[in-house]
């Protein structure tokens, strides 16, 4: 992604470990299987072998690419339904054009994040705008589903457009590692989403050779996925590379630590670290919905094939293709 236009020396730093604090051993690293999503693009399932218990109250990740498409290739969704959760898009490179049925839209690009509570329910859609579908070019994101409790679950919809120069920035002691907090709380330091469940979501960049041992909200679960680069995670430093996701156990503080050799078009270790306040309610899912019950899975089909989520907007965006 785009360099960070700050100088890592002048940021805060987190505090180094003191003699209580407790790491987090790991205990499980999965890699997920490569798949298609919407109109064909390219993803890397995240969750997939993993307990949804362990992920509570996260439901699904995809990271979107790394991919460098040719002129025509890129491609996203059409218009489509969600119910009873949060979609979280974070483009780390290239862009996205989003819109909804309930006013929400804009362009999602290099390093800005689209947090969106679908709520009672919504209609929208995601796809690559026509300039880049025309030119081709560079794309890697993330989309991250959080679930809602049962007594949010049919909340208004709502959008947040977070730009990437809104997150918080800190860095480690010796100032080898950069995090922006995208939601949540690090150490007092917030990111800029609004989130219904308690989360903490930041993307971590560690130097070849560093390491960095992040505070952790012990309440919180702790997931880190790796976007690009090789390093090692937890207290057992167990090793991970693109396309890892680790879960770890009980504890204050996150380590993860950068192989000192990476790949000349990788040059950093970048990782996604995800912790949340688990839920602990029955998940019934079913496609784009999120709910408690069977039963109201088929009420939300029900709501949406008649209507009652939302109507594609008479100024639709739609996906761009190359005659």
């Amino acid at each position: 992604m785009p360099a960070v236009s700050a100088d890592t020396l002048s940021l805060t730093r987190l505090s180094s470990p003191g003699f209580d604090a407790i790491e987090r051993p790991v205990r499980s690293v999965t890699r997920g299987p490569r798949g298609y999503e919407g109109e064909g693009f390219p993803v890397v399932r995240a969750f997939a072998g993993v307990s949804p218990a362990e992920l509570d109250p996260f439901i699904h990740m995809d990271q979107m690419g790394e991919v460098d498409y040719e002129p025509g290739e890129p491609r996203g969704t059409s218009w489509h339904p969600h119910r009873g959760f949060e979609t979280v898009t974070y483009i780390i490179d290239g862009r996205f054009a989003h819109q909804d049925s309930a006013g929400g839209g804009g362009l999602i690009e290099d390093g800005a994040t689209q947090w969106m509570t679908a709520g009672s329910g919504i209609l929208h859609i995601e796809t690559p705008p026509a300039e880049l579908v025309e030119s081709g070019g560079l794309f890697h994101g993330i989309q991250l589903w959080v679930n809602l409790p049962a007594e949010n679950k049919f909340l208004p919809p709502n959008y947040q457009n977070l730009e990437g120069g809104q997150v918080g920035l800190v860095t480690s002691p010796d100032a080898g590692s950069l995090i922006r907090i995208i939601a949540g709380d690090i150490e007092g330091h917030r990111g800029p989403g609004s989130t219904h469940t308690p989360i903490t979501m930041a993307h971590a960049t560690v130097q070849p050779g560093a390491a960095v041992s992040i505070p952790w909200n012990p309440e919180f679960n702790a997931l880190v996925y790796v976007l690009s680069g090789r390093g090692r995670v937890g207290a057992e430093g167990r090793p991970i590379e693109q396309g890892s996701l680790a879960v770890l156990g009980k504890g204050d503080r996150i380590t993860v630590a950068a192989d000192g050799a990476q790949d000349s078009n990788r040059p950093a270790l970048e990782v996604l670290l995800l912790g949340g306040r688990p839920i602990r309610e029955p998940v019934a899912q079913y496609g784009p919905f999120v709910m408690n019950t069977r039963q109201q899975l088929i009420e939300a089909m029900e709501d949406y094939q008649a209507g009652r989520l939302g109507v594609v907007p008479p100024d639709a965006l739609m996906p761009h293709t190359v005659r």
